[in-house]
């Protein structure tokens, strides 16, 4: 399902984010750039070791992510030129307010750093729904909301796309779209 925002499209698709041919995907990391589980370890594993070795370089000039913030290296073996590494929150971790409040700035800060590398097609998984235990249902509205707020600005991307695993989050995410 597409929805148009301004000049760009905002869209859904089920499927693997790693044979996206976009020019970003987002990694939902944790903070020290560690990808050995979820969609990290699968991006890695297709991207090949330069993307955890440029993790682990940015990891010890500068120190961990903080939740909400967003790195940039390059997309290894990758379709994607960029991984955006973003850190969501912890649901249980967090009250609900905060929770949604770090959700929203996980997915700002990775369309900033779009932004400043000038990229047109960004996609991200269903950040922190996965091991992080944010109910999708929850995180769908959220992190759609956040992203169409973004192209109605003055934004360069023209597109932004959610990739989805499986077929159940599709659907929630597809519910969400439509209700924008």
């Amino acid at each position: 399902m597409n929805k148009s925002v301004g000049k760009a499209t905002l869209e859904i698709v089920q499927g693997d984010i790693t044979a996206l041919a976009v020019d970003a995907i987002v990694n939902a990391a944790n903070e020290y750039l560690e990808h050995g589980g979820g969609v990290a370890a699968a991006i890695s594993r297709k991207g090949g070791p330069t993307i955890q070795q440029e993790s682990t370089a940015l990891i010890s000039t500068r120190g961990p992510l903080q939740t909400g913030e967003a790195v940039i290296t390059g997309g290894g073996k990758l379709p994607a030129r960029f991984v955006i590494h973003t850190v969501g929150p912890v649901w249980s971790e967090h009250k609900p307010s905060e929770a949604d409040r770090l959700l929203c700035k996980a997915v700002h800060s990775s369309l900033m750093l779009a932004e400043e590398k000038q990229l047109k097609a960004v996609a991200f998984p269903a950040i922190s729904t996965g091991i992080y235990g944010f109910p999708i249902e929850l995180a769908a509205p959220l992190l759609l909301k956040e992203s169409a707020d973004h192209l109605g600005r003055q934004s360069g991307l023209e597109r932004v796309v959610f990739c989805l695993y499986d077929a159940a989050s599709y659907r929630v995410f597809d519910s969400a779209l439509a209700s924008l």
